[in-house]
């Protein structure tokens, strides 16, 4: 990123826990800790204060609460803004970048709480109109796509770039090479060409020839998680309602749910995702809502607040 001048916030790298503690000792405050590797999104810690980013270290490198995941942290300033979520189908040297959306991490309602995997998204993100996508594009997925290639490794697959809307411009939070989960749930939906055609494409190197076809309507995603996530929580729960929930414009995806003896039971975190379709953000996001009462599990939890009001005006302001 350093090489191809790809927007992102200051960092330093650590493999051992010590040089990590000492230089929080002359940090400024607040600033993120994340583990380098793959952690169910949970890898990222957000810290006020010094005590904080202390715990961050102790649970990534010392505890390994995230495995081989934490053998490496990254530790960076703390980006102020809003959040995006833009992800991109590569083929080595072309891009088909997907609609934009935006995630909630936080597990309570107001982006209180513990990051998570994500509670819940929208698309299209308002708070990317054109000229922003643009700017994302030019300055933050064409670099690295055309830097991997230029490098000697070109990149086949989904590019997710996690992005912060700051008073500077977007700039780079992540980068993963996978779909993002729950943002794929509302960029899916509203795909009409064949996805199959698009991945091929992008297997055979001829992304360029495609042309993609989208539905115009908005989406919301709410996620249902177990009581207790992102902390201890309990499986095998029976879940009820799921044919009542499907009706019309909803879709439901399953993530911690398992088939036990013929009963769909809870078996994981983030157990389903709950989609909904409509003209515009705000009736995309009452049937996602109307879809999710249909719904019951002992314990279930979700957040009342995805695609509310406020991200509209967020992206107005």
């Amino acid at each position: 990123m350093r090489r191809r001048n790809i927007p992102t916030a200051g960092y330093k790298i650590f493999d051992q826990p010590r040089p990590a503690l000492e230089f929080l000792n002359r940090a400024q405050f607040p600033l993120v800790v994340k583990a380098d590797g793959i952690a169910a999104g949970k890898g990222v810690y957000v810290c006020q204060k010094l005590k904080e980013a202390q715990a961050a270290i102790s649970d990534i490198m010392i505890e390994k609460i995230f495995g081989s995941a934490g053998d490496r942290i990254v530790i960076e300033e703390c980006l102020t803004g809003r959040e995006a979520s833009v992800l991109a189908v590569c083929d080595g040297k072309h891009f088909l970048v997907l609609p934009s959306a935006q995630d909630h991490k936080r597990i309570f309602d107001d982006d209180i709480g513990p990051n998570t995997g994500g509670m819940g998204t929208f698309s299209p993100n308002p708070l990317v109109p054109p000229k922003v996508l643009d700017q994302i594009i030019n300055r933050i997925i064409e670099p690295a796509v055309r830097g991997m290639y230029q490098e000697g490794a070109p990149f086949k697959g989904i590019l997710y770039a996690g992005i912060m809307l700051t008073a500077d411009g977007p700039k780079t939070l992540e980068f993963n090479a996978r779909f993002g989960d729950p943002e794929t749930q509302c960029i899916v939906p509203r795909l009409k060409s064949d996805i199959v055609d698009i991945l091929l494409a992008a297997c055979e190197g001829r992304l360029n020839e495609l042309t993609v076809k989208w539905d115009e309507r908005a989406c919301v995603c709410v996620v249902i998680a177990s009581g207790g996530y992102p902390g201890k929580y309990q499986n095998g729960y029976a879940i009820s309602g799921l044919d009542h929930a499907m009706d019309g414009d909803a879709v439901i995806f399953h993530a911690g749910t398992k088939n036990e003896g013929g009963v769909l039971v809870t078996n994981g975190g983030r157990v389903l995702g709950v989609t909904g379709l409509g003209a515009n953000l705000e009736k995309a996001r009452a049937k996602a809502y109307e879809a999710l009462e249909q719904v019951q599990f002992e314990h279930m939890f979700f957040r009342r607040d995805i695609g509310a009001k406020k991200d509209l005006k967020a992206a107005n302001a």
